[in-house]
Parts: C-alpha cells; sequence; structure tokens
C-alpha cells in the first residue's frame, strides 16, 4: 500500500502540481486490457506463407526509421504468442487487443487465396485466450495495408472498399464464433493525414489537401459496409459488437478568448469528428463543410477539397457503432489562425494553431506530454456532443526510454489519467466500460523504431529468445486491476 503513496507524491513532484488522485472505485462491470499490433510485435515478416505489407516495404525501401530499425522479427510473437498469452495472465486482464495481419491471411490482399498457415496461427492465439480466460478483441486493420494494394491506391481508390470489406467478411467467418469485439480501423486520421511522409519517401507526391479527405472518405464507406455486412450476416448467430477506433488530442482554448475557445472546438470538430459526427449523425461536421468548401473556393479550386456522401451512403453510416472507441495520449494549446489562409491541407483547414504547454510533463516521445486534465474534458466532451454514447479507450500510454524497468513515468501517467476517467464517470456521468492500456510489451514504434518504448513489459531484442520482463508500471497496472483503486483506500 506504501507503494502507490510513493507514487502519488512522486506524480506531484514530477509535474509540479498538486494534484490529486481520485479515490473511487471502478465499477465492478469495468474491464481493463492490453493492446498490441501486428507488425509491431509479430515478425516472421515472410515466414509460413505472409505476404509483403506496407510496411514491411517501407521499413526495407526507405531510410525515414530513425533508427534504421524494421519489424522484420520484433517481439517475434508469432513464434512467442504463448509467452504473451502467459504474460497477459500474469496481468490479470479482461481482455487483449490486437490485430490481424492482413497479409498473413490474404497474401496478396484479395480472398482468391487464402493462407492457411496464418489462419491456424491466429486460432491458436484466439484459443489461447479463450482458454486462458481473457477475451480476444481483433482489429482488421492495423496500418500494414497489402503492398499489392498498395500500388492500386488503397484507401485513394473507391474499389478498396470491396476489398477490405470481403477481408472482413472472412475474418467473421473464420474467428467470430471466439471473436466478440471487433475494431475495422484504427486512427484514421494518422494513416490518412498524418502518415503521407512515408509516400513522400517512397517518391509519390500525393496531392495534400485533396488526399487525406480521400482517404479517409473511403475507410468511413468501407467501415460502414462493413458493420452493415455484420449485422445482416452475423450479428444474429455471433452477437458481436464492433467499432473504429479514433485518435484525437484534446484541444484546450490557448486563452480565455472568445475565438482561441472556438478554435479549440473546431479543432475537436475536425480531428475528432471527422469520423464520429457521420457515425452520429450520417455527415461530416458542418464547421468542416463549409470551411473546408470556403478556403477550397478562395484557394481556386473548382469544387470542395472534402468529398460528398450519398443519400445512401450517410444511411449507412449513421448508426453503424456499438460503442465509440477513443485513442487518447495527450493534449495541445489551441489558439485562433482563421487571419491566415495557408496552402491547402487538412493540417492547415482547421484555421488554428497549436502548440505544447512547456510546464506540463514530458516523455520520451516528443508529441506525447502530460496533462491528465484533458482526458476528463475530452470524454465530456463527447458525452455532450454524440448522444451520451458509450465509450471504451481503445489505447492510453506513456514513451520512456528503452530499458527503463523502474518505470515510474509510466505508473504516474497512467494514475493520473485514470483517476480523471474515474472523475468523469462517477462525477460527469460519462459511461466509460472500458480502459486498455498502450502497450503490452515494448515493441516497434513506427517512424521512431525502437527508440522510444511504450510496454509495461520490457523486451529483450538483444536477445535471440526476446525475453519479456515485468517493468514496475505492471505492477502496478496489475494491482489497480485487483482492487480496482488507484489508491491505498477507496470510497465507493
Amino acid at each position: 500500500m506504501l507503494y502507490r503513496s510513493i507514487i502519488a507524491f512522486a506524480l506531484i513532484s514530477k509535474w509540479g502540481s498538486c494534484y490529486e488522485v481520485s479515490n473511487l472505485t471502478f465499477p465492478s462491470s469495468f474491464l481493463f486490457g492490453a493492446a498490441t499490433s501486428a507488425y509491431q510485435i509479430e515478425g516472421a515478416w515472410n515466414e509460413s506463407g505472409k505476404g509483403v505489407s506496407r510496411w514491411d516495404y517501407i521499413t526495407h525501401s526507405t531510410q525515414i526509421v530513425v533508427d534504421g530499425s524494421n519489424g522484420d522479427v520484433a517481439c517475434d510473437s508469432y513464434h512467442k504468442y504463448e509467452d504473451d498469452i502467459a504474460i497477459l495472465k500474469e496481468l490479470g486482464v479482461d481482455y487483449y487487443r490486437f490485430s490481424i495481419a492482413w497479409t498473413r491471411i490474404l497474401p496478396s490482399g484479395l480472398t482468391n487465396e487464402i493462407n492457411q498457415d496464418g489462419v491456424d496461427y491466429y486460432n491458436s492465439l484466439i484459443d489461447g485466450l479463450v482458454e486462458a480466460g481473457i477475451q480476444p478483441w481483433v482489429t482488421m486493420y492495423h496500418w500494414d495495408v497489402p503492398q499489392a494494394l498498395n500500388y492500386i491506391g488503397d484507401f485513394s481508390n473507391p474499389t478498396f472498399v470491396d476489398y477490405v470489406t470481403d477481408y472482413a467478411d472472412l475474418l467473421f467467418s473464420l474467428f467470430g464464433d471466439r471473436v466478440k469485439t471487433w475494431i475495422t480501423f484504427n486512427e484514421p486520421i494518422t494513416f490518412c493525414a498524418h502518415f503521407p511522409i512515408a509516400s513522400a519517401a517512397l517518391g509519390v507526391l500525393l496531392p495534400v489537401g485533396v488526399s487525406e479527405y480521400l482517404c479517409s472518405h473511403n475507410v468511413l464507406r468501407a467501415h460502414a459496409r462493413i458493420y452493415r455486412l455484420y449485422q445482416l450476416k452475423y450479428k444474429y448467430s455471433q452477437g458481436g459488437r464492433i467499432s473504429i477506433s479514433l485518435s484525437t488530442e484534446y484541444a484546450e482554448p490557448a486563452s480565455d478568448s472568445p475565438a482561441d475557445i472556438e478554435a479549440a472546438h473546431r479543432k475537436l470538430l475536425f480531428d475528432f469528428g471527422w469520423y464520429a459526427y457521420p457515425l452520429v449523425y450520417g455527415n461530416y461536421p458542418r464547421v468542416m463543410i463549409d470551411t473546408v468548401r470556403n478556403l477550397s473556393s478562395i484557394q481556386g479550386y473548382p469544387v470542395s477539397r472534402l468529398p460528398i456522401f450519398t443519400l445512401t451512403e450517410r444511411l449507412m453510416l449513421r448508426g453503424a457503432y456499438d460503442f465509440i472507441a477513443l485513442n487518447h495520449y495527450t493534449t495541445s494549446l489551441t489558439a485562433d489562425a482563421s487571419s491566415e489562409i495557408k496552402e491547402a491541407s487538412f493540417m492547415n483547414d482547421a484555421l488554428v494553431e497549436q502548440y505544447k504547454d512547456p510546464t506540463w510533463g514530458n516523455s520520451s516521445a516528443s508529441w506525447l506530454t502530460v496533462y491528465p486534465e484533458g482526458f476528463r474534458k475530452l470524454l465530456v466532451h463527447i458525452k455532450e456532443t454524440y448522444n451520451d454514447p458509450e465509450i471504451v479507450v481503445t489505447e492510453n500510454g506513456f514513451a520512456d526510454e528503452p530499458d527503463e524497468f523502474n518505470d515510474l513515468g509510466r505508473i504516474s501517467y497512467i494514475q493520473s489519467y485514470l483517476s480523471e476517467l474515474l472523475k468523469a464517470v462517477h462525477e460527469d456521468g460519462v459511461k466509460v466500460t472500458a480502459y486498455t492500456a498502450w502497450s503490452l510489451m515494448d515493441n516497434f514504434e513506427w517512424y521512431n523504431g525502437f527508440t522510444v518504448r511504450f510496454g509495461l513489459y520490457h523486451v529483450d531484442f538483444d536477445s535471440s529468445n526476446k525475453t519479456r520482463t515485468p517493468k514496475d508500471s505492471a505492477s502496478y497496472y496489475r494491482n489497480v486491476i485487483e482492487t480496482r483503486c488507484l489508491v491505498d483506500v477507496c470510497g465507493e
């Protein structure tokens, strides 16, 4: 118990504020989990019939990963999935969120060729989880598009909607008898609006200001198709639930001025609302429609750069979710910048400037600063803006240096962010039903390679065994799960 008091004191000392950790308890129905993704942990990139993914190609053909590493072996979870199940069981989680490597099931991306070795691998993982009493939560797409489909434009190509729907149909038929929670796509804002740097490194010049919106438009069309397919073909027999994981920072107004307050609200609608509004209301936010149309006209485009949904698509989109799946890590101060029209791009279209408060705590990832109050504010915003939905936190975590076992920063982060979540549940009436720690273990962190670590478990990447060792944060998280409490003594 003294351990928790020391952590609470360290939190206050580290971030220089009188932060009070909630002594409220998590509801008995509240679920705790941990997450990974296929490319980041599996390795075995060209074994047992697996095809080449876009990230296989990127890491082998460019120098954009800061340490020159790749996911060829990573945590070697393809061979060591039983070790992963063992540490999940040790952690005491209710569920494990992982992703399917599309090309491990369909080497070319198309359903004419099914790789049985890949099917067998995921069957073994899913069966092992079920046997251990851990729910398998499956993400269909976590950024590793088949390279064969990338050549034809992936999400920029409307036909891609058919291919990804066929893939989802196959996954439902193969694993839906045991998988009851599905995530169609992970963070479309990241791979549609933030990842085009990879295309530039490959010599592909995307029309910035157009491609981001086209990509997201087709992702939303695909998600709606997959959701409706499940309702018609599998819902009755399988009884599962489906959502799409949406990532957003909280936009904190940079000042009390009406312009900055409006700018922060506008940014939340451009980021989170870009996807949540169509799912809840059947169309993009009005401020997004009007702003992009007006900017497009000023910039000389004949029509708005933001695509238009057909009436049928709007009807398919509205209500195409069973819960709101939220990935959240950090907050940015947000100031109005509507007086300056910049070049066309999604990043400029919200007409804001964002930056970090230097008094906030830091992590090893430059973009991830610590402002737990933003988490509660975001949860309340979602409740008030999107008809008081059920919210599942599908990612939240902290980055630190390699080989950090006494990871006090991560413990403090988890404690403070879960404290704000509890306040949102008990005091604001927000319907948060689950929390997922990112990540179960250290892994390949995309452009950052292995230079930053998000894991509750340390992975020895220099050993042939890729040994998993619990960090202090794993012990803390396990205690939270066991006691449903963040401090020594909890109230009701």
